[in-house]
């Protein structure tokens, strides 16, 4: 009963805190992050009141389960951005952009953070640095589309900007499955082609695989049913399905054939998206269902953050390294392949901005890095630090740039005084 009062109270915690920083216009998921560190084992969890907050970290570990099904709804509404109707027109150059992007912030990182570690070795290991770089890839495309449809933007750089983000964490996730097989390697010593080069591609190259079968299935089971919510109930336990599945592990030999679920799920819904006709509804009333489901993701993510962490100035300013170094990659990673590709002067401008936004994803895969034994928990609240550090000025660098692009209009005097007007209407009602 006390885990289960605990997951409420984390809900409810989450969901009051988007109303006390509504007058701050800030994400939701800020909002979920800082009610997770109230309520964690560093605010109001030590005060050990049964059902109130959680009061250790192995409390948290236990409730890891509604993490990876969260996860897995992440993943596979990622896979819902790569409709092949809408990449018709903007396809090339969003491919070009969002892979020569994630790789330079990736690269930047790397090399920023491995300068640290030479000059700090005890501070930082190789194997935090390239799971970090990694990391970076990663975007928010809930921050993002949140900004997209609040202020109605449309133009070039909105086009270009949604299949981005989408294409942007999938390669996020590559880049990120190959420099965690690398940074296992190292951590344990065992160093061999097998464990940095075959183990990672045939984990990708398998999840790819399974999440297409998934997907195949799945459209051909969705036609038995003419219910709505039995197609939706489907859905749902064909995600938990694949999440399931992913969390196998065989060992052939020196080989073993392991699964990412984010890209088994991205691949879920990638493949669903684009073979069922009616998947754009079913997508939405699962974007619908899990969303509660989202808000303990989040809120359980913020209570995972270690204070104690920060105390030391080293983390401190692996953190700052790390957001100014990804910050620099995403910009001019952007700009020069968005020159590349021949995209318009506004987009070439301005891209690198409104990709600044990171949450999700990276959120996810720090419960995978988190198996690392000597570098997880370093790992986890330096990206946790930096999510809240981007999700307070993403959304809002996100409106600057969108702004200045053109793609967002201010409001019509005429649509002001429309709205001067119902407001007064309503007021004299009362």
């Amino acid at each position: 009963m006390t885990s289960l009062l605990s997951l409420a109270i984390a809900m409810f915690a989450g969901l009051m805190m988007t109303r006390a920083v509504k007058r701050l216009h800030l994400p939701d998921v800020t909002a979920y992050l800082v009610a997770g560190v109230l309520i964690g084992p560093c605010c109001i969890g030590a005060l050990h009141i049964p059902g109130i907050g959680f009061a250790s970290y192995d409390q948290l570990e236990n409730i890891g389960l509604i993490c990876d099904v969260a996860l897995g709804f992440i993943a596979f509404s990622i896979g819902n951005e790569f409709r092949l109707s809408q990449l018709k027109e903007t396809g090339r150059q969003a491919f070009i952009v969002g892979v020569i992007q994630a790789v330079v912030a990736t690269l930047l990182v790397d090399a920023a953070l491995l300068a640290f570690h030479f000059i700090k070795p005890e501070a930082l290991t190789v194997p935090a640095a390239i799971t970090l770089g990694a990391i970076a890839a990663a975007t928010a495309p809930a921050a993002t589309l949140m900004v997209v449809r609040q202020y109605k933007a449309k133009g070039p750089l909105t086009d270009l900007l949604l299949p981005i983000v989408a294409l942007d964490d999938a390669v996020g996730l590559v880049l990120f499955a190959v420099s965690f097989g690398i940074a296992k390697a190292l951590g344990s010593g065992v160093v061999d082609v097998f464990t940095i080069v075959v183990n990672p591609i045939i984990e990708i190259l398998g999840s790819l695989l399974l999440g297409a079968l998934a997907g195949f299935g799945l459209t051909h089971i969705e036609k038995l049913f003419n219910s709505n919510t039995n197609r939706l109930a489907m859905t749902i336990s064909f995600v938990f399905l694949t999440v399931a599945l992913a969390m196998m592990s065989i060992q052939i030999g020196p080989v073993t054939v392991g699964f990412s679920s984010l890209l088994v799920c991205m691949m879920l819904g990638c493949v669903f998206c684009n073979l069922c006709p009616l998947s754009e509804e079913i997508m939405a009333n699962s974007d619908r269902w899990t969303a509660p489901l989202l808000v303990l993701f989040f809120v359980i993510s913020g209570a995972e953050l270690e204070l104690g962490v920060f105390q030391q100035i080293s983390s401190v300013i692996i953190g700052l390294v790390y957001i100014l170094s990804r910050s620099l990659g995403k910009y001019l990673g952007a700009r020069e392949s968005a020159k590349l590709a021949g995209c318009d002067k506004n987009v070439v401008d301005y891209l690198g901005i409104t990709l600044l936004p990171q949450a999700g994803v990276a959120l996810g895969m720090c419960v995978t890095a988190s198996t690392l034994p000597e570098d997880g928990a370093l790992i986890r609240n330096i990206v946790l630090f930096a999510v809240l550090i981007y999700e307070l000025v993403g959304p809002s660098m996100t409106k600057w740039a969108l702004t200045k692009a053109g793609d967002i209009q201010p409001k019509s005097q005429e649509v002001l005084e429309r709205r001067e007007r119902k407001l007064a209407e309503a007021a004299a009602k009362k």
